[in-house]
Parts: C-alpha cells; structure tokens; sequence
C-alpha cells in the first residue's frame, strides 16, 4: 500500500503531530515531534537544511513519519519511503502550517526568532510513500 487511505487522512489534514524519524550518518535512527501537512499527493513537513533532520534527509533520502491520533490512540498511520526537498516556497507552507498548528500569523517573529531566519534554508520535505501502514482497528 502506498496510497494514503481516506480512512487517515484526516491525521494529514488536521493539527495532529507526527514523529519523523531520519537516519545519522553512523545508521543510529534520530526522530523529531513534526508538524505534518498533506499536498493532495504527498505528506509533508517543513524544516530547515541546517537542523539535524534536514541534514539527515539531505544525505540519505529514506524517512518514517508515524502519526497517532491524539483522540484515540489505537488509530495511527506510518509511512516510510523517500523524501524529496523543495526549497521553492517553503517559508509560504511553513507560515500555512504554523497557522494551523498556533495562533500566530507566521513562524519567523511568532514561533521563532525572526534573526534566525536568515541562517536557514527551508524546504518542504515531501514524503513519497513506499509503504502505508494503518491501524487493522479503523482500516
């Protein structure tokens, strides 16, 4: 399966958090609490090329990202395969998602010191599925 089931897709399209996990350059897994968003095609997730996440995915493209339901945590969606980065409009995305995910119009000034944005490339990290895994529960 790697198509996301319309039974799921609601824990892309709504303010649900996700565990991205990315892979170290010694192999060791690193995952980070995400906010997710979905393209139509993708689940994506907006970072920046210089945090550990961005620089595992910008060496080895291969990603999980788990999201559980925070309203019944038996119902849950994995997908792994392979990210592709795309720095054209990736702050826009990122203001987009920041809304849904907060109260505040933008992420730079709001979220997080709008000094550090010129010391970060942001990307949307679109994650192309190899496999979907939903729970057997809610499938």
């Amino acid at each position: 399966m790697n198509e996301i089931p319309a039974s799921h897709l609601d824990l892309l399209t709504r303010p649900v958090h996700g565990v991205l996990t990315t892979l170290m350059a010694d192999g060791q897994p690193q995952s980070s609490l995400v906010w997710c968003d979905y393209d139509g095609e993708c689940a994506t997730i907006n970072t920046s090329l210089e945090r550990k996440k961005g620089q595992n995915m910008s060496r080895n493209p291969n990603v999980s990202l788990l999201i559980v339901d925070p309203e019944n945590t038996g119902r849950f969606i994995q997908i792994r395969g392979e990210v592709e980065l795309v720095t054209d409009g990736a702050l826009p995305h990122l203001d987009e998602v920041t809304r849904q995910y907060t109260k505040h119009p933008q992420y730079y000034g709001y979220v997080f010191p709008v000094e550090k944005q010129q010391q970060e490339t942001r990307v949307i990290c679109r994650i192309h599925a190899k496999r979907i895994t939903v729970d057997a529960i809610h499938n």
